[in-house]
């Protein structure tokens, strides 16, 4: 079964849309495509630059955590709350709230710290663990076939 049977979804909506739910495997793949330009950016400028590039991916990045959070059976607010936290630390920086990362100052802590803990823990259980069995609150299973006329 391949991506499309078991989501009946594009790609485009992989990244815009914030209905139905998404599995591991094309979770992994719209996580890696979001995370290279932010490593590109990384490379390639400086501080700003990445942060304007993560700003620029935050929708999609939400639209993505959103989808795999509902087959997880989790509300919209909590990988919300991560993608949030993520954007102002990033406006933090364009703000020059924040000192670089080579000396990043208290305020940085009290937010980065939290930020970078809850998305390794949302990482860990979206990308690791399977989604809720069945149909949830968000939809069907899409593991499951679609069965149609069913009575």
């Amino acid at each position: 079964m391949d991506f499309q049977e078991c989501q009946s979804m594009s790609w485009a909506d992989v990244f815009t849309s914030f209905d139905g739910r998404l599995t591991r495997k094309p979770f992994w793949i719209a996580f890696l495509c979001l995370l290279l330009p932010e490593m590109l950016a990384h490379l390639a400028t400086d501080q700003r630059g990445t942060s304007v590039v993560s700003l620029l991916l935050a929708y999609p990045q939400f639209a993505v955590f959103t989808k795999r959070g509902r087959d997880r059976d989790v509300p919209a607010w909590v990988p919300g709350l991560f993608i949030a936290g993520g954007a102002v630390l990033d406006l933090m920086v364009l703000l020059d709230l924040i000192g670089p990362l080579t000396q990043p100052n208290a305020l940085f802590y009290a937010l980065g710290v939290p930020v970078a803990v809850m998305g390794l823990v949302l990482l860990a259980d979206f990308g690791f663990r399977r989604g809720t069995v069945g149909p949830n609150r968000y939809g069907r299973d899409p593991l499951e076939p679609h069965r149609v006329g069913m009575g």
